[in-house]
């Protein structure tokens, strides 16, 4: 008799927890804060370098397409970039069947106003299905391309070791030699 009220007791916390495991995955209440920054390609190089700069006011949102027929299922509002060109975008519920990415609207900046072509969308996974734990999400810096290069992107380059370009540097860049 007591190995029968341990297996229902057993087979009742089973039930138990996997209905409790259910209702997590599908909270509609889940919450994620989807965070990154914008900044302005000054070598028109389309990546980072020392010499970029964040893009304050620029406008982000977010939308996340079904994995199957692509139609959008969700989007956040415009977002607009702070001082440092960064941004927060907080998204409810799980988005494990779907394919979600920040991409760029607009750039307050009519120097800095071209989106880059990597970077101009950045996907950002948003369930807890993949193993991450936590809320907070990190998306890809995404850019825009001043409409002319900085003089000193020679430079910066040379430095960082974009020998190739050295047809368009000539034959010196402040101490750098260029020569074969």
């Amino acid at each position: 008799m007591a190995k029968v009220q341990q297996i229902t007791l057993v087979s009742l916390a089973i039930c138990l927890s996997t209905l409790l495991g259910f209702a997590a995955a599908a909270n509609p209440e889940e919450k994620f804060i989807v965070e990154g920054r914008v900044y302005c390609d000054t070598c028109r190089v389309e990546f980072e370098t020392k010499i970029s700069k964040p893009i304050k006011g620029a406008s982000v949102k977010l939308e996340c397409r079904n994995i199957t027929n692509e139609k959008i299922v969700s989007h956040s509002q415009d977002v607009v970039t702070d001082e440092a060109g960064g941004y927060k975008i907080e998204v409810k519920g799980d988005h494990e069947d779907e394919i979600c990415e920040v991409s760029l609207v607009k750039s307050p900046r009519a120097d800095c106003s071209e989106p880059t072509e990597v970077w101009r969308k950045a996907r950002v996974v948003l369930t807890k299905a993949d193993g991450v734990s936590g809320i907070y999400r990190f998306a890809n810096n995404l850019g825009y391309m001043k409409k002319e290069a900085l003089p000193e992107c020679k430079k910066v380059l040379t430095e960082m070791g974009y020998f190739e370009l050295q047809d368009e540097i000539g034959e010196e860049v402040e101490g750098h030699s260029t020569a074969p």
